[in-house]
């Protein structure tokens, strides 16, 4: 260690290297429900591009495994480090170097947080609108895992947002991608190549991210149904209306009991139809002007009430709306604390979600195991925790989730990443020419190897 950390002192100071008893255990893992920690040999903290670039350089010539990481609250485990790897942290990397109120976009480094940034950008009028469900997160760690979140349905997901960036790669060379411009058509597109990525094919140090008008007036509508079919079918249906609904979520009977029991929220929802609801439908519209959001309200409840049949429309006081929004962005750490053991968040077209939904519940009486969870209805991207603690048993139900969702043309994750975890279900249904291609491009960014080894392939 002493060595280790010598040759990263010359680079960062006394102060930007972290050994032994100086190493919290957070930064030994992540969120991952499922994974083993492992402590690094050092942790180490630039301030600027060059040093990260110096690190690099170091890390190369030495053949030392490098970990990037944001706030760590990945849940695929690709924010844990190599045996005898280090993690290169950029919680010193944190400021927002400009908003261009004139081009619509913002400049940052990757340790700025959500919530640091939403903070910022509101006085101007502007919002970033990826929000994977914990405001904690970084900018880095989103476009490592090209995060999505609720509001994808009408936003879309990181890479949608992501204009540029400034990547350092594995022998240390600096480039720089994309900018302020809002499209290029010169060559490969290397910002999208990066974004999911999983810092296998180098370290972002800048993000230069396109803003939105941050619309003032909103609603929250909750929908209960008889039957979690009948949830997913009516999703096809909202989204034809015409309303472009900012959340369209999907909570299961027990997930749903959890998140209000737990946020203590009060919903109005009457005994009689909490009794007999088994899925719950969550919508929520934003628009500028009051007059029509009111109008495009209104048209919702018709419909919920009326063709997609549900057994009552509730309009959410905003306080009730925003605890349960809250609450369902942090449905995991809910299943978290209760001991579930696996997470998944696949992904199919979503006219195929009332199929997988079945499915999923097939597999669950099939294994005797619980499998419970809510989902981006908009868009496909189911997220369900497994309940089942002998590892065989979980691993087949894992193959059986996983190549259900594929066979309905849908992948095996939406954002979480491949990271460690899902590694060995990734390598074992997708295309070998395609992880190959994959290989090879890495093969190119980092020709030794060093940055993330393990992670998305060995």
């Amino acid at each position: 260690m002493a060595d280790l950390k010598g040759l990263f002192t010359d680079v960062l100071g006394d102060a930007g290297v972290l050994v032994g008893n100086a190493i919290n255990e957070d930064y030994a893992h992540d969120e991952t429900l499922s994974a083993h920690p492992v402590v690094p040999a050092a942790v180490l903290l630039p301030r600027t591009t060059d040093e990260v670039a110096a690190i690099l350089r170091v890390a190369n010539e030495h053949g030392i495994p490098v970990t990037a990481r944001g706030a760590g609250s990945g849940v695929s485990g690709a924010a844990i480090p190599s045996e005898g790897g280090v993690i290169v942290s950029f919680e010193r990397m944190n400021r927002i170097l400009e908003i261009d109120a004139d081009n619509h976009v913002a400049v940052v480094e990757p340790g700025v947080r959500l919530a640091q940034l939403d903070e910022a950008l509101a006085p101007h009028g502007f919002v970033y609108p990826v929000r994977p469900g914990e405001s904690s997160a970084s900018i880095g760690g989103t476009v490592n895992t090209n995060a999505a979140g609720m509001r994808a349905v009408k936003y879309g997901v990181t890479r949608h947002h992501v204009i540029g960036l400034e990547v350092v790669l594995g022998r240390g060379e600096v480039i720089h991608t994309g900018g302020k411009i809002v499209k290029v058509s010169s060559g490969y597109d290397l910002t999208q190549l990066i974004i999911g990525s999983e810092g296998t094919l180098g370290l972002v140090t800048k993000v230069w991210i396109k803003l939105s008008p941050r619309l003032p007036k909103g609603t929250t509508v909750l929908a209960p149904f008889a039957t979690l079919d009948e949830v997913t079918s009516a999703i096809p249906k909202i989204l034809a209306s015409g309303l472009q609904p900012l959340i369209l979520e999907y909570i299961d009977l027990l997930t749903m009991m959890v998140i209000v029991m737990d946020g203590g929220i009060e919903l109005g929802i009457s005994d009689e139809v909490r009794q007999q609801a088994l899925a719950y439908l969550v919508v929520s519209l934003e628009d500028s002007h009051e007059d029509r959001l009111e109008q495009d309200t209104l048209a919702l409840g018709e419909l919920l009430a009326g063709e997609l049949g549900a057994m009552d429309v509730f309009v959410l006081p905003q306080g009730a709306a925003s605890d349960l929004i809250q609450a369902r962005e942090h449905a995991f750490y809910a299943a978290k604390t209760r001991g579930f053991h696996d997470v998944i968040d696949v992904v199919v077209p979503r006219a195929k979600l009332p199929d997988f939904v079945r499915t999923v519940g097939e597999i669950s009486q099939e294994f005797s195991s619980g499998i419970v969870g809510c989902g981006h209805a908009g868009d496909g991207n189911v997220h369900m925790a497994v309940l089942q603690e002998d590892p065989e048993i979980r691993n087949k139900m894992m193959h059986r989730l996983l190549s259900s969702g594929l066979e309905l043309g849908g992948a095996i994750s939406g954002e979480h990443g491949i990271g460690r975890e899902k590694k060995a279900y990734f390598l074992a249904y997708e295309d070998p020419t395609k992880v190959d291609l994959m290989r090879g491009i890495k093969r190119v960014f980092d020709p030794n190897g060093i940055l993330n080894p393990g992670v998305i392939f060995d």
